[in-house]
Formats: structure tokens, sequence, C-alpha cells
């Protein structure tokens, strides 16, 4: 059963291109231990809220951005074992320091409920 990891953040906007960067430089390593895909989703309507939001989870400054990405692997298990290795992988450690505050993301881990798709006729 697929499984996916989903993933909430605040960005500085003066680092949209570096996080973009960042991403993009990641996504071979995730592949390469079994992740399906990747999306990563920069915050374009995204209201504050009055008893709570995504800006309020992630603590939003005002020159920040909010981010929303997931990843869908084809099992909790692959995501697990994944992880592990990418935590130690040597490409990820020159990668350097992320362009955001780590402190502020927030994530989990999901099963599907319901998976529904508009009909693609040709």
């Amino acid at each position: 059963m697929s499984y996916y990891q989903g993933f909430l953040l605040a960005v500085p906007n003066q680092n949209k291109a570096t996080y973009k960067k960042h991403a993009e430089a990641c996504w071979p390593i995730f592949e390469e231990y079994g992740c399906l895909s990747c999306n990563e989703n920069w915050g374009v309507d995204v209201p504050d809220g009055k008893v709570t939001s995504f800006p309020m989870a992630v603590q939003k400054k005002d020159d920040e951005t909010v981010v929303f990405s997931w990843m869908e692997w084809p099992d909790k298990e692959t995501c697990d074992t994944a992880w592990d290795k990418i935590m130690q992988d040597p490409r990820m450690q020159e990668m350097g320091e992320m362009p955001f505050d780590g402190m502020r993301m927030m994530w989990g881990g999901f099963e599907p409920l319901v998976d529904m798709r508009a009909k693609v006729s040709a």
C-alpha cells in the first residue's frame, strides 16, 4: 500500500531559488532509495487564521512563504528504510545547511484513505 509523507514549512522569500535547487538536488537521492514522487509547492493563497492556519503552524514571519510538500513511497517499510540511508548518505551531508528553519517544519506519514482522480479521455 502506498505511503505518503507530508511536510509543512516556512521558507524565507529570498531563499525561494535556493530551496528549489536544494529540492531538485535531493530528488535523485530520494528516488534511488525508492521514493516514487516528490512534490514541492510554494504558497500563493495561504491565509492567516484566527485560531489555526498553515502560517500559524510554522510560525511564518512576514518575509517568508509557506511551503507544502509531500513524498509518495511504495509502502511505509520502504520509506523507513530509505530515511535511515538518506540521512547517512554523504551526498546529503555535502548539501550543507537547509535554506529554511527546520525547527519550524512539521511532517507526518500517512496511509491513503480515499484516492479519487479525474477520468482522462483521449
